[in-house]
């Protein structure tokens, strides 16, 4: 992993941080408190925090205002793991997913790569394809017929965008990511299903991070979009015809049917299951597990929990009285008992 070593004033000044302590001491690196070396960067978030950075090797502690760590330099940032986050990034920056285009590659020759396009061994890159400049391109990425890149994306080995997908610039696929699928579509015929047709756009915008073998359909005669700054877990699935809003993220495992969208700044958990045809509003929070019926609409700034979904306090209530079941079943054949009793 490369490492960039800087001042810690520096690095103070990179982040718009107040300095309390050596400036000239050296930093190179991020860690958590258990594990950090005398030049790695560590965070505070809070009081809990203090012992166990007290107790580490690093040198510098990122730190709120009004919290104290005698012995460390310090970095004082009103939000300590949105700065710790921001120094990771110059500290210790991703390492190339390839370099130079290695010459297994099979590169159409009416595919265009603009300046500084990296693509590593046993790449497909089909013909029309467009590559914007910085772009790297990973070991057995297959890019389809007309797809289209734009700048400083990094594919990760072993992704595939099928014809004529479209990422806008600074994108970010992981491995097993399959952009453009088919949608599942099918008409009924005597008994049998039917494709329908699945022949609509797929666009990807600016800043997305999609994790590993997550998967998003193309739309059926529409278009599937993904806005600015979504980020997407692993093994997502986004079928055809759905949008999603910026900044949205979603966690892992998480499936939405077609025709579904969902607005700016959501909040999905983890094995979500959404059904075709739903709209989740901008800011709404999903809980882990959650099932949105066909059509359900859940509104903005809302937090709804369960299958089906529903407000998050009516959750809290009904499952209460769902764990009380076995109670309220004796006190039941209690009574019903006394009844018999006295009906004798």
């Amino acid at each position: 992993m490369t490492r960039a070593t800087k001042t810690i004033q520096e690095l103070a000044d990179f982040l718009g941080c107040k300095l309390e302590g050596d400036g000239a001491a050296l930093v190179s690196g991020v860690a958590s408190p258990a594990a950090a070396r005398a030049e790695d960067l560590i965070y505070v978030e809070s009081p809990r925090h203090l012992e166990q950075a007290a107790a580490s090797a690093a040198s510098c502690a990122v730190i709120p205002p009004g919290l104290s760590l005698p012995g460390k330099i310090l970095l004082r940032a009103a939000n300590p793991k949105l700065a710790f986050a921001r120094a990771a990034e110059w500290l210790v920056p991703a390492s190339p997913i390839a370099q130079g285009i290695h010459p297994t590659a099979l590169i159409a020759s009416s595919a265009k790569l603009g300046p500084g396009v990296a693509v590593g061994p046993y790449a497909v890159i089909e013909e029309d394809v467009q590559i914007g400049a910085g772009c790297e391109v990973g070991a057995f990425c297959f890019l389809g017929r007309g797809a289209r890149l734009g700048e400083r994306c990094r594919l990760y080995p072993r992704v595939t965008l099928y014809a004529g997908a479209r990422l806008a610039n600074r994108v970010i696929l992981h491995s097993g990511v399959v952009i453009g699928s088919d949608g599942f579509g099918y008409v009924s015929e005597a008994g049998k299903r039917r494709k329908f047709p699945q022949v609509g756009e797929v666009t990807i915008q600016d800043d997305v991070e999609i994790g590993a073998n997550t998967t998003i359909d193309r739309g059926s005669l529409d278009r599937t979009d993904i806005g600015a700054g979504v980020k997407l877990d692993n093994l997502v699935h986004v079928a055809h015809n759905v949008s999603i809003g910026e900044n949205t993220v979603i966690a892992a495992q998480t499936g939405i049917s077609g025709s579904s969208s969902v607005g700016k700044n959501v909040v999905i958990g983890g094995q979500v299951g959404i059904a075709d045809h739903c709209e989740i509003e901008d800011g709404a929070i999903v809980g882990a597990q959650a099932g949105i019926p066909t059509g359900k609409t859940v509104r903005s700034g809302q937090m709804v929990w369960g299958t089906p979904a529903r407000p998050l306090e009516k959750f809290k209530k009904q499952f209460a009285w769902f764990s009380r079941l076995p109670e309220l079943a004796e006190r039941v054949k209690a009574l019903e008992s006394r009844i018999l009793l006295k009906a004798e």
